[in-house]
């Protein structure tokens, strides 16, 4: 459904997994939108997800103030949803995390944008000790709503979709190796579909959300990081034993890696963030800081894994499932 006011919408990192999502649903609104990517050359699969010249893809970097400026000018709505999983060069989590998200959020402001959405991350407050990823977004927070305290602050917990970045990484361990290692099996997780967190953005950017809160999005089910490495081999069709591992030998694996001349599959970093419970607070729920409390019935990963994580099967889609009951009872 269109709406009634459309508006001119600035989305930063908006070519990217959850970005594609949110832009595609603006567009379905009627909402003109610039894309803002560092190399906008590389974001043309952007602009079907609306009509001729309603999706614009646009040069910015975070880090240039000159071109966050130029981005935002007579934007309505501003979205950051720019982040990082690792320091890397000038990438760093507090380049990104902090001072990218202060200056969007104070050109946001200058340009008169009247809503700012930003992308934080679940969990962040009661890890911020122990993980610098966590404690620059906690950080990057703070800076948004003190240069916009009207700002609305997203927290995801891990998501899954079609070319998510967990599930399909895990999969295709399960497809390569004859073990899949397993750190913190006990810690708990409650992963959110991809296309419920786009919404919550898409409401909020719309002024249907009170402004100035931090939501927390989680999907319907908490499941161990043991439980989650099985469910995604149950969908895969893979059998792989799974090797459980200390934090002291993981970090220490991870500490290997981080030599190596390519991004690491794993950081010291995210091993720490492993140590904790990345659910919904209860503060949270009472307050409707959550997708019940905007209306949101969250997707079960039941519904949705099936349908990407085939691909990980020994034989995709031919692949045997389990026997369908029905089928033998009639060719009794």
């Amino acid at each position: 459904m269109e709406s009634l006011d459309p508006k001119l919408v600035t989305v930063f990192g908006g070519s990217g997994f959850v970005g594609t999502q949110i832009v595609q649903l603006l567009a379905a609104k009627g909402h003109r939108i610039r894309v803002a990517v560092r190399q906008p050359n590389l974001a043309g699969h952007v602009r079907p997800l609306g009509t001729v010249g309603q999706v614009v893809p646009v040069q910015a970097n975070i880090r240039n103030r000159a071109s966050v400026e130029r981005a935002v000018a007579g934007a309505d709505i501003v979205i950051n949803l720019v982040g990082i999983g690792a320091n890397r060069g000038a990438q760093t989590f507090e380049a990104v995390h902090v001072d990218g998200a202060r200056t969007i959020a104070e050109a946001a402001r200058a340009a008169g944008a009247s809503a700012l959405v930003h992308m934080s991350a679940l969990g962040v407050d009661t890890a911020a000790e122990i993980s610098a990823y966590a404690a620059s977004k906690l950080a990057g927070e703070a800076a948004v709503f003190e240069a916009f305290p009207k700002a609305v602050v997203m927290r995801p917990s891990i998501l899954f979709g079609q070319g998510d970045g967990f599930f399909n990484l895990m999969a295709g361990l399960a497809r390569m190796f004859p073990v899949m290692p397993l750190i913190g099996g006990d810690t708990k997780f409650q992963p959110a579909y991809v296309a419920d967190v786009a919404e919550a953005f898409v409401l909020a950017a719309e002024g249907q959300l009170k402004t100035g809160k931090v939501y927390e999005l989680g999907g319907p089910q908490v499941e161990t990081h043991r439980a989650l490495l099985q469910r995604i081999q149950r969908e895969a069709l893979r059998n792989r034993p799974l090797l459980p591992l200390s934090f002291g030998v993981a970090k220490m694996l991870a500490s290997v890696m981080a030599i190596l001349p390519f991004p690491p599959l794993l950081t010291v970093d995210q091993v720490a963030l492993l140590s904790v419970d990345n659910v919904v607070s209860a503060a949270a729920i009472k307050e409707k800081r959550t997708f019940a409390g905007m209306g949101i019935v969250p997707t079960a990963m039941d519904t949705i894994l099936p349908t990407y994580l085939w691909r990980f099967r020994k034989h995709g889609q031919f692949d045997k499932t389990l026997p369908n009951p029905a089928s033998d009872a009639s060719s009794a």
